[in-house]
């Protein structure tokens, strides 16, 4: 706490005879005999008379000092602006405000600049922002005022021009924001100027030892390829660089950078379309879905865009394939739906099979590089609807159409109710064994087979089918259409030169898997990663409704084992089920996140009028 100032006149202990006299700062006061015959301070202090301060007169010729003012109004003053200044500052505390802070006046008589801390954070911040406009008045009270001026002049304003004023604070400039495709060109902020930042040392990643476990041999006839889809955990998680096929970006961006966003994610595509090729080849996987985002939103309406740009490493990836041996194909997403009632819909699914036709083509693909789709919802009537798929697929391309294969579903339709359709537009069926399982056909598999193979011999298409299991532990109907992150073995009527399409959540590991059971081929064990040891039917991909941080509930499961349960599992738990629900904590969340919003604009807005 800054020392109180020393007045600038003291009275002097007066002598016994009762003359008065005075002493200034800097002048010895005369001894008292009283003082000096034995009495006491005390007893001095009891028995002085009444005090006459005689002012100092002026020597316009030698001494220019001004006369000091009267002491008991100035010694007031100084102890009502000293509680004044405390009890605001107790106050502001109490209340989690800025307090103001001024340092006392200097020997030349001059204020240095208030000095203001940052307001509290959190509770504390928010309760203050409603306040703004009383802490404003405050601290305009509480402002310590200049040298040599009265108590009118501390409630004056802060922006009078006679007031110091707070430094005002420089505006920083907005650096444009890089785009994801300028890794190594130069920045630049607003005024051209280039932005230097210093160069990291690359990071050494250690080569990690992965325990595998063995697997229980099993014999078999199958002779076929295996594949998997679209992604590879390998090569995905290759660092400091992943190496995969579905870059891609939000609208917001598009509108922001142009399209020369979405076509440069592309370019990165399928540039590394042939890095999974090469992988592929050298560990004897030579059957592979594309994934369908390869070139981001080249089928919307509003900013599709033609593929020529990248003709040259569409036309390399075909090749490099074609010089192996190996099978693309493509299996366009769930809203690709012909039969459907809404012609918006049926418009935005043939921009979606002439795009993926448009890939393949460009990369010279041959008949057996296929686009598979399903037939969709019912619509509330199924009739109808195997109708209106009919009349749409007459609308497809020559080309687009002889790509196009039907492959039956878990839910609505079977091979039982695609066959008629597929014999009379002559589109081969994709068995999927695990569709199959859940909805069933009024055949079994041993019988169903051969006519579907009959469809793809008529084509001269080599035949596909797809295998997936559920996850441990499914009941319902729901929660049995989740894939599992292996497969532990082929099916028992699996034909023994059919392309066997894996869909699994481990994705190569899953073919890795198949080929140790049934020694199919050999593999390279620096590329085998463990299986889950404790699967659950919450899946691990980005359409899991579980967070993938868990924490110890100190418990075990029969084997032994230590249990770990989601941060999130049971409050999501409860949430799943039920779309008002769902709806209610959404809106619950806006609602908070834009009250959030405007308060810290208050905030901001108040401390600008500080």
């Amino acid at each position: 706490m800054p020392r109180r100032p020393r007045a600038a006149a003291i009275p002097t202990i007066p002598a016994a005879s009762g003359i008065t006299t005075t002493t200034t700062a800097g002048t010895a006061a005369p001894t008292s005999p009283a003082a000096s015959s034995g009495h006491t301070l005390v007893h001095a202090l009891e028995n002085m008379p009444a005090v006459t301060v005689l002012p100092k007169t002026v020597d316009f010729d030698g001494d220019l000092t001004p006369p000091p003012q009267d002491i008991k109004e100035e010694t007031e003053d100084l102890v009502e602006r000293a509680v004044e200044k405390v009890v605001g500052r107790a106050e502001k505390r109490k209340r989690g405000k800025p307090v103001s802070y001024a340092e006392e006046p200097g020997d030349d008589g001059e204020d240095e600049e208030d000095i203001q801390t940052k307001p509290k954070t959190g509770r504390s911040r928010r309760k203050a922002a409603a306040e703004d406009e009383t802490f404003a008045e405050e601290s305009v009270s509480t402002t310590t005022p200049q040298n040599g001026k009265g108590r009118e002049n501390a409630a004056a304003p802060i922006d009078n021009e006679d007031s110091h004023s707070p430094k005002e604070q420089k505006v920083k400039k907005p650096t444009p924001k890089k785009s994801r495709l300028a890794k190594d060109e130069p920045e630049y902020d607003s005024e051209g100027n280039e932005i230097v930042k210093k160069k990291r040392k690359p990071k050494v990643y250690p080569k990690i030892e992965y325990d595998i476990p063995p697997v229980e041999r099993k014999e078999t006839t199958f002779r076929g390829r295996l594949g998997y889809a679209c992604l590879n955990t390998v090569l995905r998680a290759t660092k400091p660089d992943s190496i995969f096929c579905s870059r891609t970006c939000r609208i917001a961006s598009i509108e922001e950078e142009g399209l020369e966003l979405p076509k440069g994610l592309a370019l990165m595509n399928a540039r590394d379309l042939k890095v999974m090729i090469e992988w592929n080849e050298q560990n004897k996987i030579r059957f592979m879905r594309m994934s369908s985002e390869m070139f981001p939103f080249a089928s919307h309406a509003k900013y599709g865009y033609d593929l020529s740009f990248a003709a040259m490493e569409l036309k390399e990836a075909g090749d490099l394939a074609k010089q192996y041996g190996h099978r693309l194909t493509m299996h366009p997403g769930q809203f690709t739906q012909l039969g459907s009632p809404k012609e918006a819909v049926v418009e935005a699914s043939i921009r979606e099979l002439n795009y993926q036709c448009e890939i393949m083509d460009r990369m010279g693909l041959d008949q057996d590089g296929v686009m598979i789709i399903h037939m969709g919802g019912i619509y509330g009537d199924k009739p109808s609807t195997l109708e209106r798929f009919k009349a749409n697929f007459q609308r497809l391309d020559h080309n687009v159409r002889a790509r196009v294969v039907l492959e039956n579903d878990e839910i609505c339709y079977n091979v039982d109710d695609l066959l008629p359709v597929c014999n009379e537009l002559d589109i081969p069926i994709i068995f999927d064994y695990h569709h199959d399982w859940i909805n069933p056909s009024c055949e079994p598999p041993s019988v169903l087979i051969p006519k579907i193979a009959e469809m793809w011999k008529k084509r001269g298409i080599r035949m596909k089918q797809h295998l997936s299991e559920p996850r441990p532990g499914a009941e319902s109907v729901m929660e049995r259409r989740a894939h599992a992150d292996r497969c532990k073995a082929l099916p028992k009527d699996l034909p023994d030169d059919v392309d066997l399409m894996i869909e699994a959540k481990d994705k190569e590991q899953a073919v890795f898997e198949l080929y140790r059971i049934y020694g199919l081929e050999d593999v390279i064990h620096d590329n085998l990663r463990p299986p889950d040891p404790n699967p659950s039917m919450q899946t691990k991909g980005r359409k899991s409704s579980v967070k993938k941080k868990t924490k110890e509930t100190g418990m075990v499961d029969e084997d032994g084992n230590e249990k770990a349960m989601g941060r999130l599992a049971t409050r999501r738990s409860r949430r799943i089920g039920s779309k008002s629900q769902v709806r209610r904590s959404r809106r619950k969340r806006v609602r908070r996140s834009r009250w959030r919003l405007w308060r810290q604009e208050v905030g901001r807005e108040a401390g600008r009028a500080r």
